[in-house]
């Protein structure tokens, strides 16, 4: 553990990036390159299933986002299709278990233990990433993820979006980030990293209420985070809104540049998991955009370098919040 923190600290004391990089952070704990595979291990979520809801978030189609999604093959297959054909592609040996679509700590402790001891049966797998819904976590759950820590890189990514209640209200999320900042606090008690997914360019949320998402979590014992540009998908409830002309999206410009003002007000130590969120063409109304990935890339780093400023500029954390370790 301690060698895996030294690597963490070289890499931020000599990044030269505008922005702390996960392609970076991964290279500084591994030394080479590590690719993320996204699996569907079949679970389900309590806003689709009728706990919460059985309409499920306004803007959700998992099979834009996911390659497995609802494909019924097995976790197994998954895997080992994804690391041949990434070996193949990319040259990459090593690789990280992403468990993405729906909710995937929605069940008992027994049945994700033998969905994550998946992975167990690759050598070339180095990591596990649990994404889920914040009010789907408890002690149990999140001790056994821990376990995972003795042999893996392990985190977990909340689906927040936004800290205002409102808005989360409005797209049908049926949880507060209340309830994400407990399971914050639950699953650093745990030592486990935690990543935090937002959106930019909800419905009712104004520029106002994105920078405040930036500062309201700026102060959280968070170590990376993962940007969305609102999209919307086939068969959602953000479709039937869209084609009413109820809601306007974000275009690429006004993108960039609340993506950049949210960068500034970030710890520099945080993990940028992604810029960007891209989806499958089959399932994208609009913004077509998105996909064009290395476009915006390019963009975000030629308006920090316009403004002469980088991820932290403008964070205004006592030290000791900059002082976060990863695993």
């Amino acid at each position: 553990m301690r060698e895996i923190t030294r690597a963490l600290r070289i890499v931020v004391n000599t990044m030269n990036e505008s922005f702390y990089s996960f392609s970076a952070y991964l290279r500084g704990l591994f030394g080479e390159r590590v690719h993320r595979i996204s699996l569907d291990a079949g679970f389900n979520c309590p806003n689709l299933d009728g706990h919460l809801s059985t309409a499920g978030c306004a803007y959700c189609n998992n099979k834009g986002f996911s390659v497995y999604a609802q494909s019924a093959k097995p976790l197994t297959q998954q895997i080992e299709e994804s690391i041949a054909y990434y070996k193949t592609k990319l040259k990459v040996n090593k690789f990280i278990a992403y468990f993405q679509s729906f909710s995937n700590t929605y069940a008992a402790k027994e049945v994700l233990k033998e969905k994550y001891d998946t992975i167990k049966k690759f050598p070339e797998i180095v990591g596990l990433c649990i994404s889920t819904r914040p009010d789907c976590v408890d002690s149990e759950k999140l001790e056994l993820i821990a376990s995972y820590q003795e042999k893996y890189l392990v985190w977990v990514e909340y689906g927040l979006q936004t800290t205002h209640n409102r808005v989360l209200a409005n797209v049908g999320r049926n949880h507060t980030y209340e309830d994400f900042l407990k399971a914050l606090a639950l699953t650093r008690a745990f030592n486990v990293n935690v990543g935090v997914h937002m959106i930019l360019g909800l419905p009712s949320a104004s520029v106002e209420d994105m920078l405040t998402d930036a500062e309201r979590i700026s102060y959280l014992d968070i170590q990376g985070i993962k940007f969305h540009a609102l999209h919307v998908f086939k068969d959602t409830a953000l479709e039937r809104q869209y084609n009413d002309g109820k809601i306007t999206l974000l275009n690429s410009r006004d993108y960039i540049t609340i993506l950049c003002d949210f960068l500034e007000r970030l710890p520099k130590t945080w993990v940028i998991l992604r810029l960007i969120s891209t989806a499958n063409p089959k399932y994208l109304v609009a913004p077509r955009w998105i996909n064009d990935k290395t476009k915006i890339i390019e963009g975000i780093k030629e308006e920090l370098e316009k403004r002469g400023t980088r991820q932290g500029s403008r964070y205004e954390g006592s030290p000791s919040h900059q002082d976060t370790s990863h695993r």
